[in-house]
């Protein structure tokens, strides 16, 4: 079991295999997009499967795989797989954005991975094209229709924006009286890839929470899963569940049961760190097994109480200005 200084129990991990993404979200990088990591700065497949091997013998069970754009890594399912056979994982689950998924829906059913995170920030073709700064909604949203389908663990992650998606969190929430499906609106966090965030965020979770009860009315608020990082609700008569994450406020930090792996190998102890060691360069300079554990133990064991003084605590870049695709979506 690896256990933080806090007494948090850590059994997940994010691992995000690339750093590239086919979109432009205006949330999360300039349009020009990001100075992208050279392949051999990248963690391998092997290495990857290394790290989460160890990490699985010592109490982490769930890996959600991340980007970036996951499906934009070459032979992503063969590391899919191989990670599969890792008897001492339970769940695997994937967050992408579905412009690339469909054509491997069936394989990865297959492999027993049945959790999606999709990344959809409207449903309406326009602004989403506004927002993503590309013309792909409609294959984006066939694997939507998709992925319902096939009764998978399902959730639509949409980062509400101030003056672009505030008209969709209605018909968004609306999806959950027919689909079985959980839609979940993120606040909106300052990793945009140029550094520049608002002072004051106005869409914060209670905000978003009041306009859907206003539209609504009757609301039941369901438990929280161990670990959850959303407040999660349902409205009457409704097939679908909605949540809200508030990924900016920072409320959930005290059950926090996760850390990060980003593409070029630092290990993140919080989403607000400046990244605390890079793995990759311990394990290229012949680290054994016990010496990487050890060095994953000794991060965990000194880790911010919470994602402000994490963000406190920054020392290499004092303001966040990396995009979230740097870091795992």
């Amino acid at each position: 079991m690896l256990i933080d200084n806090h007494g948090r129990n850590i059994d997940y991990i994010r691992l995000a295999v690339t750093d590239r993404c086919n979109l432009r979200c205006n949330y999360c990088m300039p349009a020009s997009g990001i100075q992208f990591l050279k392949r051999n700065d990248l963690l391998t497949y092997e290495e990857m499967l290394r790290i989460l091997t160890i990490l699985s013998k010592n109490g982490v069970n769930k890996i959600r795989i991340t980007g970036g754009e996951p499906f934009l890594r070459k032979d992503i399912m063969g590391f899919l797989k191989s990670l599969s056979d890792i008897e001492t994982i339970n769940k695997i689950a994937i967050t992408t954005n579905g412009t690339l998924t469909r054509p491997y829906l069936s394989e990865l059913i297959a492999l027993g991975i049945r959790s999606f995170n999709l990344s959809i920030d409207s449903i309406d073709k326009t602004r989403f094209e506004r927002i993503t700064r590309r013309t792909c909604f409609d294959e984006v949203w066939a694997c939507y229709e998709e992925m319902k389908e096939a009764t998978l663990d399902l959730k639509v992650n949409a980062v509400v924006l101030k003056d672009q998606n505030i008209d969709d969190i209605i018909p968004m929430v609306a999806l959950g009286e027919t689909d079985n499906v959980s839609i979940r609106f993120i606040e909106e966090m300052p990793f945009n890839g140029d550094g520049n965030f608002y002072p004051k965020l106005e869409w914060n979770y209670e905000k978003i929470y009041h306009h859907i009860e206003t539209h609504f009315g009757t609301i039941k608020k369901l438990p929280d899963p161990k670990g959850s990082t959303s407040l999660n609700y349902q409205v009457e008569g409704f097939k679908g569940t909605f949540g809200i994450i508030p990924a900016y406020t920072r409320s959930f930090c005290g059950s926090c049961n996760r850390i990060r792996l980003t593409p070029k190998g630092t290990i993140k102890t919080c989403l607000y760190d400046d990244g605390i060691f890079n793995i990759k360069d311990i394990m290229r300079a012949g680290a054994t097994d016990i010496e990487i554990l050890q060095a994953i133990k000794e991060a965990i064991g000194h880790r911010a109480i919470d994602g402000f003084e994490a963000e406190k605590n920054r020392s290499n870049r004092p303001t966040i200005s990396e995009s979230m695709a740097s870091i795992g979506g």
